[in-house]
């Protein structure tokens, strides 16, 4: 009978980001996890920080919103690496910042290897023309073609990825392998297999040996559809094996010493098993993980006030009241006889006015109402803190090896290079929230 499981939470060990950054051995970091978790702000403040510690940094960003590149002082981000400016600190470090265009960057291969004419025919082809603008898996492939893009051309020590927000965490990883399996399939080959016989013979073939497949095609797809798909599979035949070269190339990469991946999630039960799945495929993969940032982590200046206690003040100040205002107040409405206080007639009028005694009242009443308003909300943010950090431990729990740090949350979004700092500085010391 197994032992039961020790019901303590564990502590993980800390991920020092600074370490990461300044290490010149780690060319690139990759930021990974779910959607809608932070991956795009994380990448950046990770570029701002490491470029004011004097690496010369780019950043490659999938995440079209135009607020990152105003948070850099851009105008806006494209396919080419732009120069952030206000970048301070005495290394000489510099920021570059860029936007995945994946139709450009499919544009751009195409271009870079093959012959004018034939390129020209491959952009021209309105099956291309689709494919590169919504295939699937092909903006995830394009991040892959850009990253050694980039890696290839050596001009920055430092390349930062956020990966393509998706429906799967793992479509990154995957997208070099589902394209290789795309160009290797049966139905590339039996419409490549024309062009590679040529002329009459290949006529001939695609006439008698495919007649029936293409006249299900054509039904299904339409015969002007089918056309397009020859002609570009036909163009694309000397491509085909450097598509694979490179992805293998990448993938190859992505596995070196040189290359970090950091795992973003939220103290969420989703998004930690997102994570905790994520964790485990690289490992699968032989892909060196640095460890898991936890973003938007909340917390309290008050956490010696359980919830428990502070729910108990708000029910007692919604009641009785913490103070006796019956007894406080009796004093003054009614003064002690004393046998040496003035006549009636020459003593000053000290009783007190109603109207005074109803204002006095009237706010004492808000100030508890706003206090037991108070004290509610401080349990509601307690009761999140301890359900994060039950979260986190379940992590711990099955990932005890994965160093963490902690992004406390911050009351607003960030827009500005200052606020990229703020995120960068909670990175680096794992900032207990406040």
């Amino acid at each position: 009978m197994a032992a039961p499981a020790d019901p303590s939470p564990m502590s993980a060990p800390v991920l020092d980001a600074d370490a990461l950054l300044d290490d010149p051995a780690i060319r690139i970091v990759v930021c990974c996890g779910s959607g809608g978790v932070g991956k795009t702000t994380t990448a950046a403040a990770l570029g701002v920080r490491a470029a004011e510690r004097g690496r010369k940094v780019v950043v490659l960003t999938i995440d079209p919103a135009r607020r990152l590149a105003q948070s850099m002082g851009i105008d806006s981000l494209d396919n080419v690496p732009r120069r952030v400016p206000g970048i301070e600190g005495e290394g000489g470090g510099e920021l570059h910042a860029m936007m995945l265009d994946m139709k450009r960057t499919f544009d751009e291969v195409v271009e870079a290897h093959t012959d004018a004419e034939r390129a020209r025919a491959i952009l021209e082809n309105p099956f291309y023309q689709s494919l590169s603008a919504g295939f699937a898996g092909t903006q995830e492939y394009m991040a892959m073609e850009k990253l050694g893009q980039l890696r290839a051309r050596d001009e920055w020590d430092l390349i930062i990825v956020d990966t393509p927000p998706s429906r799967s965490a793992l479509d990154f990883l995957d997208a070099p392998k589902r394209l290789g399996s795309f160009l290797d399939g049966k139905f590339i080959k039996v419409l490549m297999a024309p062009a590679k016989m040529g002329g009459r013979a290949g006529m001939k073939f695609l006439n008698v040996g495919m007649s029936m497949m293409t006249g299900t095609l054509g039904k299904l797809l339409g015969g002007q559809l089918l056309r397009d798909v020859q002609t570009f599979v036909a163009a694309m035949d000397t491509m085909f094996g450097g598509f694979r070269t490179r992805a293998d190339a990448t993938y190859t990469l992505l596995q070196a010493p040189g290359t970090a991946f950091l795992v973003v999630a939220t103290p969420e039960r989703d998004a930690l098993r997102e994570a905790a799945y994520f964790v485990e495929r690289l490992a699968a993969e032989d892909m060196p993980l640095a460890g898991l940032v936890l973003n938007r982590v909340h917390g309290s200046e008050a956490a010696r006030l359980s919830a428990e206690h502070a729910l108990a003040a708000a029910e007692n100040l919604d009641g009785v009241g913490i103070v006796d205002q019956t007894t406080g107040k009796a004093g003054l409405r009614e003064p002690a006889d004393r046998s040496d206080a003035p006549s009636e007639a020459a003593a000053p009028d000290t009783t007190p006015d109603p109207a005074e005694h109803t204002d006095h009242e009237d706010h004492t009443s808000h100030i508890d109402q706003l206090t037991a308003g108070l004290l509610r909300l401080h349990a509601e943010r307690m009761q999140v803190v301890a359900r994060e950090q039950r979260t986190r431990d379940r992590f711990t729990a099955l990932h005890p090896e994965v160093a963490v740090t902690e992004v406390a949350a911050l009351p607003g979004d960030v827009h500005d290079l200052e606020g990229l700092r703020a995120i960068g500085h909670r990175l680096a010391t794992g900032s207990a929230p406040a």
